[in-house]
């Protein structure tokens, strides 16, 4: 099975992309974050007849998540992070697709840092942090994947100081990355390429794409009894240079 993430950063504006991309890469589940619709705005018969079933979560302008299965029908089972009601923004998905848990999520950029959206991003993620425990702890095959909005390490980007009062780096949000890693999950990307330079972001200011000026934003990441049949993991690099392109590039995982 062929699991993987894409940011795709307005489904409608770039939804030939994805097309283009669904058709070559065949990914069996597909996570997608920044859809920028409203529910109704969803190109559910697009997806449909490229052979996706889909469930979603929209928001007007900003944000919105979905999952995709190839030639079938995700089962939602939460459109929403627990821990705080008060919270509408759509930011997190979960369905069960071929006995897996898929947990789609597109956390808070925590910027202008410092800031109120900075401490939004940490308590969204210890909110994120109490549910992906519930999860871990069933011990059921379950999947993390989405745009985490955080570089966890120093070689998760390129050679800069500009991002240095970023929300993306700042020890708080790599902190609560590992305390995921500590739960126990692993970081598939990373899992299978422990030495190399990794990018899933390129902005598009400052001809940062054709400079390689990337950082890692997008994680998959695996509970244990997943871990244990992961067989490959990658960038779908190409994707992020074509015209018309998301910010982002997908990220995928093949497992048993």
């Amino acid at each position: 099975m062929k699991l993987a993430s894409f940011n795709i950063n307005n489904i409608n504006s770039r939804l030939e992309n994805l097309l283009a991309w669904l058709a070559a890469a065949k990914p069996d589940v597909v996570c997608l974050q920044e859809l920028k619709a409203r529910d109704t705005q969803f190109p559910r018969s697009a997806l449909a007849a490229a052979g996706y079933g889909a469930v979603w979560k929209g928001e007007p302008t900003w944000n919105g998540v979905a999952i995709l299965s190839r030639g079938a029908e995700p089962v939602l089972t939460r459109d929403a992070l627990p821990g705080d009601d008060a919270d509408k923004q759509s930011r997190y998905i979960e369905a069960a697709v071929n006995g897996i848990v898929i947990a789609c999520l597109y956390a808070p950029n925590g910027n202008p840092q410092p800031g109120p959206k900075f401490p939004y991003k940490l308590a969204w993620h210890a909110r994120l942090e109490a549910h992906a425990e519930q999860l871990i702890d069933t011990g059921l095959p379950v999947v993390l994947a989405g745009d985490y909005n955080i570089v966890p390490e120093p070689r998760d980007i390129y050679p800069t100081r500009s991002y240095d009062d970023n929300a993306l780096v700042q020890p708080e949000s790599r902190a609560a990355f590992a305390a995921l890693i500590e739960q126990g999950w692993t970081d598939a990307l990373r899992k299978k390429h422990p030495k190399e330079t990794l990018y899933t972001f390129w902005d598009y200011r400052r001809n940062r794409w054709p400079r390689d000026a990337g950082l890692r934003l997008d994680h998959i990441l695996l509970s244990k009894t997943l871990a244990r049949r992961l067989i490959a993991a990658g960038i779908d690099r190409d994707v992020r240079g074509q015209d018309g392109a998301s910010d982002h590039a997908p990220v995928w995982v093949e497992v048993r």
